[in-house]
């Protein structure tokens, strides 16, 4: 039987770390020849599965097209302009930013630069995320728990639906979660000696996680901070210095930008979308800090339920919000288990020295995944299902370093139980959830239940079984496991998904607000929110402006169908009901949500329109809102202003501003419809519209308007 503890490991060969038998050789190097005491099959299994998670996830990746084209608008832009590249502009002219840092708009803007707008160019970049999170999972795993655990692992998050959805698409979230694994990872290997350089290194990755998506990146540093001044096998004094260190990395690798923008003259680069005051600083401690916890995100509706678990805007808040109807088939089908196999493990290793690196593994992987779930759980502001693939990694880990540890321990009965109990619970709880979607697969959850409980009393009884046997068990109690994910992550990979609101699996297996109705909670029409649909939980396949809309909540705040100010679309339509790409009409003419959650169909006859002359222009046109400006601006691969910003609630430019810009000449069209008039604190958008509208001759290509700004109305 192999233990956990250090002190009754076999003393380490020549040139290995004492107590963590690993080789002194650089990562990469070691990585690829594998350690030597590895059995044959360890190198090819683990390349094995890196080849299979990239070629799955590789599998129909151009069905999502632009996938949200309010940041492929900007990863264009950025292929077009350095400047742009640099802040993250939603067009080459540098009119407004994204609401986020660009760090996640530079590598897909790099190989669009390369290989050209399309959709495996801007995509691939998050599938290789996806394998290098699986890598470095592996490698934080196996170096105190041992290849099977690391494969295990790997296999975890890449089944994991969320995952499969979010490294396939172009939000921020995949390079989040890759670099909070590089940081656990880094401080894991910083708990081993006590070696400087590997905590400075996590500094670097949290730093740029900051750049990636503000403040999520800090959730995970309390836990793994308190864990280093503890668990460290150096002095006290020491510790501490290495996290002051740490910390002073982390304000460089993420400040760098941060104070070149806040020193720039602000009249000579682009509005900090998402702001109220052109601020940077303003937007990460408002609207993507404290708003988010408080639901008080300015520019935004408000939020969730807060106090007493009540429906809100963005879902219920409270203890079980990872398990509900919204969340439950993203990301919960082994969280039981990983809940437990933390308990077990933490239980385990109880009598292990302070320095124990197995427990440090625990403590590291298990205090992530609670102290984000915690946060998401409780959190009333702006929240989406997708977040939620933070949790992936952390959860594999748990699942993988658990049942290894577990089943290494399988003579002693309480082990053998614990296992039993943790494969009950897992295929129980994917019975619940294969329930929600009782129209998908209905055989399978009866069989993952019959098959588990089967694989548990198994399980219990392996001393009396042979080997073969043994396997089999294992075999059947892994396979009823995963079934129920892989079933999910399958549906995933084989569907396009496109707009702001994406969720994975099947349709309809992630209800907004608990099925009872979207924001609001009220049930369906105008004033009181929009419930989501029959088959609302896809989007289409085919590049934007020709899949169907997806309900619930807007990218930036708003509730899919809900008009700035509160009300709801005219005739209570919801986007994807009257035109391709959830837009009211061609373009989002009429008045509409001119795509708040995707971009509008834009006719050949509107893409020369634009195209006409646009040269002669800073913007060949401006449109309120930035997924309505985005679709114009995919299709021409001309700028295109986005006016207030994602839902036109950013009160940039002002009317003076625009005005400005129309009597320079810098302007061509207006584009009619669209999101924007009533939110934030100046309803510019508003403004400018009827400004617009007033002032200027009207031009109808199909069903969208156009305001053509070089031809005033003779008001005489």
């Amino acid at each position: 039987m192999t233990t956990l503890y250090p002190d009754h490991l076999p003393a380490p060969p020549p040139g290995v770390s004492a107590g963590h038998g690993r080789p002194r050789a650089p990562f990469l190097r070691r990585a690829l020849r594998g350690r030597e005491d590895d059995p044959r099959w360890v190198r090819p299994a683990v390349f094995g599965m890196l080849l299979v998670v990239g070629l799955a996830y590789l599998w129909n990746l151009s069905a999502s097209g632009y996938a949200n084209s309010f940041y492929s608008a900007a990863v264009q832009a950025g292929s077009q302009s350095w400047k742009a590249f640099f802040f993250g502009s939603l067009d080459s002219a540098n009119a407004i930013t994204v609401d986020k840092p660009p760090a996640t708009l530079w590598p897909m803007a790099l190989s669009v630069r390369i290989f050209g707008l399309n959709a495996w160019a801007l995509l691939v970049p998050q599938v290789l995320m996806a394998v290098a999170t699986a890598g470095v999972l592996h490698a934080a795993v196996r170096r105190r728990f041992g290849a099977p655990a690391g494969l295990i692992t790997m296999a975890v998050f890449a089944l994991t639906p969320v995952a499969a959805l979010m490294f396939r698409f172009n939000n921020p979230d995949a390079l989040l979660a890759l670099l909070m694994t590089v940081t656990v990872y880094c401080v894991l290997r910083a708990l081993e000696n006590g070696r400087t350089k590997w905590l400075v290194w996590a500094g670097v990755a949290v730093g740029f996680a900051f750049l990636t998506k503000t403040l999520q990146a800090f959730l995970i540093l309390p836990p793994l901070a308190v864990l280093y001044a503890v668990c460290a096998p150096t002095s006290v004094r020491k510790r501490l210095g290495q996290l002051a260190l740490s910390a002073l990395t982390m304000v460089v690798a993420g400040g760098w930008w941060v104070a070149i923008v806040e020193l720039w003259p602000a009249s000579s680069r682009p509005y900090i979308g998402g702001s109220q005051n052109n601020s940077f600083l303003e937007l990460t401690f408002g609207y993507n800090g404290l708003g988010r916890l408080n639901g008080e995100e300015t520019g935004s509706v408000g939020g969730g339920g807060g106090g007493g678990g009540q429906g809100g805007g963005w879902g219920e808040t409270g203890i079980g919000r990872m398990f509900n109807s919204e969340i439950g088939g993203q990301i919960s089908w082994l969280l039981p288990a990983a809940l437990i196999l933390l308990l077990a493990g933490v239980w385990l290793t109880r009598k292990a020295k302070r320095t124990d690196t197995a427990r440090a593994a625990f403590l590291a992987w298990g205090g992530s995944l609670l102290m984000t779930a915690l946060v998401f759980s409780f959190m009333a502001g702006i929240f989406h299902q997708y977040y939620t693939v933070a949790l992936a990694p952390y959860l594999a880990a748990l699942v993988g370093m658990g049942v290894t540890v577990l089943w290494e321990e399988r003579a002693l009965g309480w082990a053998r139980a614990v296992l039993a109990g943790t494969l009950a619970v897992t295929v129980y709880w994917s019975f619940v959830l294969l329930g929600r979607t009782p129209d998908y697969l209905p055989w399978l959850r009866w069989t993952v239940l019959v098959a588990g409980f089967v694989g548990a009393v198994g399980l219990l009884l392996v001393p009396r079984l042979g080997r073969r046997l043994s396997l089999a068990v294992v075999g059947l109690g892994f396979a009823a496991s995963l079934a129920g994910p892989t079933a999910y992550t399958l549906s995933t990979l084989d569907t396009g998904h496109q707009g702001s609101i994406v969720t994975a699996g099947p349709a309809g297996a992630s209800m907004m607000g608990g099925g009872r109705g979207g924001p609001g909670g009220g049930g369906e029409g105008p004033g009181g929110g929009m419930g989501r649909p029959p088959g609302a939980g896809q989007q289409g396949q085919g590049q934007p402006g020709q899949g169907q809309g997806q309900a619930g909540q807007g990218q930036n705040g708003r509730p899919q169908g809900a008009m700035p100010g509160g009300g709801a679309m005219p005739g209570g339509t919801m986007p994807g009901g009257t035109a391709p790409g959830g837009a009211m009409g061609e373009g989002g003419g009429g008045g509409g949500m001119g795509g708040l959650l995707n971009g509008s169909s834009v006719s050949a006859k509107a893409e020369k329109l634009l195209k006409a002359n646009a040269g002669d222009y800073t913007w060949a046109a401006a449109a309120i809102g930035s997924q309505n400006a985005a679709s114009y601006q995919l299709a021409t691969g001309e700028p295109v202003m986005a006016i207030g910003g994602f839902n036109g609630s950013d009160p940039a430019p002002t009317l003076a501003q625009f005005k400005s810009y129309v009597e320079d000449g810098r302007i061509h069209y207006f584009i009619s419809g669209g999101m924007g008039g009533g939110g934030g604190n100046s309803g510019a958008s508003s403004q400018i519209s009827s400004w617009v509208e007033d002032h200027f001759a009207e031009v109808t290509v199909g069903s969208a308007t156009f305001y053509d700004l070089t031809q005033p109305v003779d008001e005489g």
